[in-house]
């Protein structure tokens, strides 16, 4: 019988490579490369089934992506896209990201030309729904989204050769979501949870930030950063990865100030040093008491 290279089909895809980035970029989230890892193997394993002439059902690919905002959702839907387009299941392998004011319009007749632009930009690539259960709104009998969803489900259905579809949002929502629409749950064959980054992550996250953008902590700042972190993580709407960027750039905003203030001359260092006191001043100290 004839045989196929696994390794020389796995490395022409590209797969590997984007999956080095993806541990480039992001920390931790193990769980969640390994399940990236898995369906991209599964549909490799697909595809050559099918160019060896064995019988095999088309892969569902639509996903759904839950957690909490800063997880790194949208950062892997772009790198499930790539993945998508080198194994030949979507044409360009682009991200396109919608919410509900994407897709639901305010009026008869608004919604269905909205939705339809947000899928012809789509069309070729993967559609991120943010947020995905804001669509659904039974409390509004004069609510838009269900056309949306409507329509989103008929694309989900008979296009599904030419749009991979990703919904996402915080995970007891969507479990509702589905209860509420099950035509949405039977069309989705991946979901991975995107769990909380552990503290020692988000001080990761930050140092590679930091490092990213040229700047640097000392030994005060480095135990000031740990334990503002170790408050904001205790606060509401604490948001991940992305409060950390938010909290980085207020150091920096911080730190561009208390140069100010100095004056004079100073080493080209300091403008890359964050100092404790840049942190401290964080209005999360203050509400610790």
């Amino acid at each position: 019988m004839p045989e196929i290279d696994i390794s020389t089909a796995w490395r022409e895809s590209s797969i590997q490579q984007i999956l080095d980035d993806l541990d480039r970029e992001l920390v931790g989230l193990k769980p969640v490369k390994t399940r990236i890892r898995e369906i991209a193997a599964m549909l490799l394993v697909a595809r050559l089934r099918e160019q060896s002439g064995l019988a095999t059902d088309k892969p569902t690919l639509h996903m759904c992506f839950t957690g909490k905002p800063g997880t790194g959702k949208t950062t892997v839907a772009t790198r499930m896209a790539k993945i998508l387009q080198g194994l030949g299941y979507v044409r360009k392998g682009h991200l396109v990201v919608a919410t509900r004011d994407d897709l639901v319009g305010q009026y008869v007749g608004h919604t269905a030309p909205k939705t339809k632009e947000v899928l012809k930009k789509a069309m070729g690539g993967v559609l991120f729904i943010d947020e995905a259960y804001y669509l659904y709104r039974p409390e509004n009998e004069r609510d838009y989204g269900q056309e949306a969803i409507e329509m989103l489900l008929q694309v989900m259905e008979n296009q599904r050769d030419d749009l991979v579809v990703i919904l996402a949002g915080y995970k007891d929502r969507m479990d509702t979501f589905f209860q509420a629409n099950p035509g949405f749950h039977s069309r989705i064959a991946h979901h991975i949870h995107f769990p909380d980054y552990t503290l020692e992550e988000l001080i990761q996250i930050g140092e590679l930030m930091m490092q990213q953008q040229h700047y640097t902590f000392d030994d005060a700042s480095r135990q000031a950063f740990r334990e503002y972190l170790q408050r904001r993580i205790q606060q509401p709407h604490f948001s991940n990865a992305r409060s950390v960027r938010n909290a980085i750039d207020r150091f920096k905003l911080r730190q561009a100030n208390r140069l100010i203030q100095q004056g004079g001359n100073i080493p080209v260092e300091e403008l890359a040093r964050i100092d404790a006191s840049d942190i401290y001043a964080s209005s999360v100290f203050k509400a610790g008491g």
